[in-house]
């Protein structure tokens, strides 16, 4: 199937007019130049701060940690594709036209429409790609690093064997939040635990139990008993359990809900929607998220129909200024989508509004710079 799929494009482009094949070839490669640099700041950036986070807070191996990060490429893929396409348009029809070369082809009677042609169809493709791997490859994906990592949590990263240890969790401004005590560990479980919890303020409470271990809903103990000591040292209250789950903030599960949207397709977005199921307060930034699906593969059409005009240079500038103005476009177009997907979810603005905002914003500027320069450059 690989084979023929292949086989069917090569002929496709073999059959394509020379302008339009010696545009792609060179579109192409900046593409994967610009889709592999963008995925390498966001994996370097956002993504590691998410793996070093996971790693310290919630005690996930390194290993495990590593291959979630992996598993969540392919929506890493779908915001860099836009970006790439971006990219590789403005820096191609730029370097053309440092060149002369747009000027060439206009003088040989072929306006900019035609020279764009090639650059649009390619968009279409790379729009329709990212809303594919976005409804059939991401979801899975994410839900697997989800799942993987509530089995780590479970299966929490404790020292087998070792006996009398100690160690803590810090909290804002590195203060001591909790301390734990665990006499020995054997087969993942922990025995004769003390817990030491300062995160309460006037209060401290002391966990003792025979038996303790993790799991994706929390800590849980056996055996034991809870004391609430006040700050004068006076004991308020004492609670005795056979067995008790702690979550002490450590609840993966909650954490992890919170890009629920990102594991389902459209349609399963929009069935859990109106199943009921959501929450009130989630069902705004759910709604937006769901309108981004299908917003988030328009931009990249509407980042060649911004980047083809800027591109072209005019003659008396002799420098090459494709690359500054492609991060200034992303920067903005970024920008602009955070802030409207911020007031959206909060329910500041309709939530269809806020996932097409910047779509319509950068639209109605790029459709004036075509127009202004397919009528105006002679």
């Amino acid at each position: 199937m690989l084979r023929r799929l292949v086989a069917y494009f090569k002929l496709m482009y073999q059959k394509m007019p020379v302008l339009d094949r010696y545009l792609l070839k060179q579109v192409i490669l900046v593409f994967i130049m610009g889709v592999f640099v963008f995925s390498t700041i966001i994996f370097a950036s956002d993504t590691f701060i998410t793996l070093i986070k996971q790693i310290s807070q919630f005690g996930i191996p390194f290993k495990v940690a590593l291959i979630m990060i992996l598993l969540n490429l392919p929506a890493v893929i779908v915001l860099s594709i836009p970006m790439g396409v971006l990219l590789s348009t403005v820096m191609v029809l730029n370097k053309l036209s440092l060149s002369s070369e747009i000027t060439v082809m206009r003088a040989c009677g072929i306006g900019l429409n035609r020279i764009a042609k090639p650059i649009f169809t390619f968009a279409v493709v790379m729009a329709l790609a990212t809303f594919v791997i976005n409804e059939s490859i991401a979801p899975i994906m994410a839900k697997e690093s989800k799942d993987l990592a509530l089995w780590a949590l479970g299966q929490k990263n404790v020292p087998e064997g070792r006996q009398n240890f100690v160690f803590k969790e810090l909290g804002d401004n590195w203060y001591l939040k909790r301390l734990f005590y665990v006499g020995y560990c054997h087969k993942k479980t922990l025995y004769n635990v003390t817990v030491l919890d300062n995160s309460k303020p006037g209060t401290v409470q002391v966990l003792q139990a025979r038996e303790g271990g993790t799991s994706p809903e929390g800590w849980l103990f056996k055996k034991g008993a809870i004391y609430t000591i006040g700050n004068d040292g006076d004991v308020l209250n004492t609670t005795l359990f056979d067995t008790s789950t702690v979550k002490f903030g450590l609840d993966l599960s909650k954490e992890l809900n919170k890009n629920l949207a990102s594991e389902m397709s459209f349609i399963k977005l929009t069935k859990y929607i109106t199943s009921g199921k959501a929450a009130d307060e989630d069902k705004n930034a759910l709604k937006v998220q769901l309108f981004d699906k299908l917003a988030l593969p328009m931009t990249t059409l509407v980042f060649v129909l911004i980047g083809v005009p800027l591109a072209i240079t005019p003659p008396r500038v002799r420098y090459n200024r494709g690359f500054l103005f492609s991060i200034l476009i992303i920067f903005a177009f970024y920008v602009l989508r955070a802030l409207s997907i911020s007031f959206g979810s909060a329910g500041k603005i309709n939530p269809f509004i806020a996932a097409w905002l910047p779509d319509i914003i950068l639209t109605l500027f790029g459709a004036y710079l075509y127009h202004k320069k397919v009528y105006t450059i002679s």
